[in-house]
C-alpha cells in the first residue's frame, strides 16, 4: 500500500529546488548559469516557484539578487506571504554552503520537471486511448506531439567559446586545402548553383518555388538522382503529389534519354529496351529513398525522416512539397498551419543536420514574370526560415515548340544566408522532364 501510495506522488526534490535558490541568492552571477535552462514551473513547489520568478524578475531589472532585494520584490507584488514569508527565504541559504554546485542542483530539479511532465503526458494518453470516440491515429499524433514539444521545451541552451571553436575551424579549412574539394555541401549537379552555394550545406532549410508545371519536380529529381546515382551519396526523397512509379518512369526516361511520353504509353522500339535496362541498373543498386505517401503528416514525415538519417545516414533530404503536408493543428488557419510545417521543417534540418530541400509554390499573380520573395505561397514564414530561396522561371513552351534544345529557364537565386544571390542559366528539355547546364 505504501509503494502504491509513493508511486501517486509526482516526482520531485525538496532539496535539490532550495539548494538551486539559496545559491541563486548567496551568488547572483549564478543566475546567468541556471536562467538557460532553467524556468519557474520546473519547481514542484509554488513557493520555490514564485521566488525563482521574482529573482528572474530582479536579473531582467539588471538588479542584483540577495535577501534584501529577493524580500523587497516579493512584497512589492503582493507574494511574499505565498513565497512561505522571510523566515522561509532567510533559511534558503542555509541549505548550501556555496554556490558552486548550482548548475548540478538546478539539473536535478530539471530532471524532476520532465518526469512530472512525463507522467502527465502519460495520463493524458491514457484517457484519450480508452476514449472510444477517439481515433487511435488522433491520439498517437498527438502523443508524438507532446512528446516532441517537450523535447524541444526542455533543451538546454549551451554556448561555446574561441577556444573551443577554433581547432575545429582549423581543422575544416585544412581539410579543404588537402582535398582541394571546391563544394562543402551535398553537390547538386548544376555547376553554377553549386559554384555559388558551394553545395547544400548541412542543416539548411532550402526552398525551391515556381508555378505549377515549370518544374520543380523535375529540378528536384535531377537533384537528387545526381546525389543518389552519380555522386552514391544517400538521399531521401518525399513525394506527396506523385506516385513513386510516376517517379521511376520520369528517372528510367531521365537516364536513359527516351521520351516519358513513349515509356508512359508503351510505343518503343526494341532498341529503347537495351537503354531502358541499362538506365535501370544504374539506378537500381543507388542509395536513394522514395517516400510516395499522399497527405502526409507532419509528424509522419519528420519520424520517417528520423528513421532514414538513423538507418541510412541519407545526407540530404527533398520534399515535393510543402503544401501538401498536413498539420497536427487543422483548426487553425492555412497560413498558421503552412508557418508550423516551416518552422519544423527548418528545425528538422539543424537535428539531423542535413539540408532539407523543399519545393513551394508560388503567388498566380506571379505567373508571366520573374518570381521574387514576396510571391511565395500561403505563408511569409517560409521566406523567413529558410535558409536558401530558389525560384525557376521560364517561357510556357510545349514540348514541340521546344524543339530538342530545350526551353532557356532561369534558376533565380533569390535569399542565400551565407552566399551570394544571383541567376543561373538552365535548360530544360521537357521531353526527359530533366534540367541541365546551359554550358553543356
Amino acid at each position: 500500500m505504501s509503494a502504491a501510495l509513493k508511486d501517486r506522488v509526482p516526482p520531485h526534490n525538496l532539496e535539490a529546488e532550495q539548494a538551486t535558490l539559496g545559491a541563486l541568492l548567496l551568488d547572483a552571477e549564478a543566475v546567468g548559469t541556471v536562467i538557460r535552462f532553467l524556468r519557474p514551473d520546473n519547481f514542484y513547489s509554488l513557493q520555490n516557484q514564485k521566488i525563482y520568478n521574482a529573482i528572474l524578475s530582479l536579473f531582467n531589472k539588471g538588479q542584483r539578487c540577495d535577501l534584501i532585494t529577493i524580500t523587497e520584490e516579493l512584497r512589492q507584488t503582493d507574494l511574499l506571504a505565498a513565497a512561505g514569508g522571510p523566515t522561509y527565504i532567510a533559511s534558503l541559504t542555509d541549505t548550501v554552503p556555496t554556490s558552486a554546485n548550482v548548475e548540478y542542483y538546478a539539473k536535478v530539479v530539471l530532471e524532476n520537471s520532465v518526469r512530472r511532465s512525463l507522467l502527465t503526458i502519460s495520463h493524458k494518453i491514457i484517457a484519450e486511448a480508452l476514449n472510444d470516440s477517439v481515433g487511435s491515429r488522433a491520439v498517437l499524433e498527438e502523443a508524438q506531439k507532446q512528446i516532441f514539444q517537450l523535447t524541444d521545451t526542455n533543451q538546454t541552451t549551451t554556448f561555446k567559446t574561441p577556444k573551443e571553436i577554433i581547432p575545429r575551424a582549423i581543422e575544416a579549412i585544412e581539410k579543404l586545402y588537402h582535398t582541394r574539394d571546391s563544394f562543402t555541401g551535398v553537390p547538386s549537379g548544376f555547376i553554377e548553383l553549386d559554384q555559388m552555394t558551394s553545395g547544400f550545406q548541412k542543416s539548411e532549410f532550402i526552398v525551391i518555388g515556381a508555378r505549377p508545371s515549370v518544374g520543380k519536380t523535375a529540378l528536384a529529381l535531377c537533384m537528387a538522382m545526381h546525389i543518389a546515382v552519380k555522386e552514391k551519396i544517400p538521399a531521401a526523397f518525399f513525394s506527396l503529389e506523385m506516385s513513386d512509379m510516376q517517379l521511376m518512369i520520369r528517372m528510367i526516361s531521365s537516364e536513359a534519354r527516351i521520351p516519358s511520353e513513349k515509356l508512359r504509353t508503351g510505343l518503343l522500339k526494341m532498341s529503347d529496351f537495351q537503354s531502358i535496362q541499362d538506365a535501370a541498373g544504374h539506378i537500381y543498386d543507388s542509395p536513394l529513398y522514395i517516400v510516395d505517401l499522399p497527405n502526409m503528416k507532419l509528424l509522419d514525415l519528420r519520424a520517417m525522416a528520423r528513421q532514414l538519417k538513423t538507418q541510412y545516414d541519407i545526407q540530404i533530404l527533398f520534399i515535393d512539397y510543402i503544401s501538401l503536408i498536413s498539420s497536427e493543428n487543422t483548426y487553425i488557419p492555412r497560413h498558421e498551419q503552412i508557418a508550423e510545417v516551416s518552422r519544423s521543417l527548418k528545425s528538422l534540418a539543424r537535428e539531423l543536420n542535413i539540408p532539407v530541400v523543399a519545393l513551394s509554390q508560388v503567388r498566380r499573380d506571379a505567373e508571366g514574370k520573374k518570381p521574387n520573395l514576396a510571391d511565395l505561397r500561403e505563408s511569409g514564414s517560409i521566406e523567413q526560415d529558410a535558409d536558401v530561396v530558389m525560384f525557376l522561371h521560364r517561357e510556357r513552351l510545349s514540348s514541340k515548340e521546344a524543339g530538342d534544345q530545350g526551353i532557356d529557364t532561369e534558376l533565380i537565386v533569390a535569399k542565400q544566408r551565407n552566399g551570394p544571390i544571383g541567376d543561373i542559366e538552365l535548360i530544360f528539355l521537357p521531353r526527359f522532364a530533366q534540367f541541365a547546364n546551359k554550358s553543356r
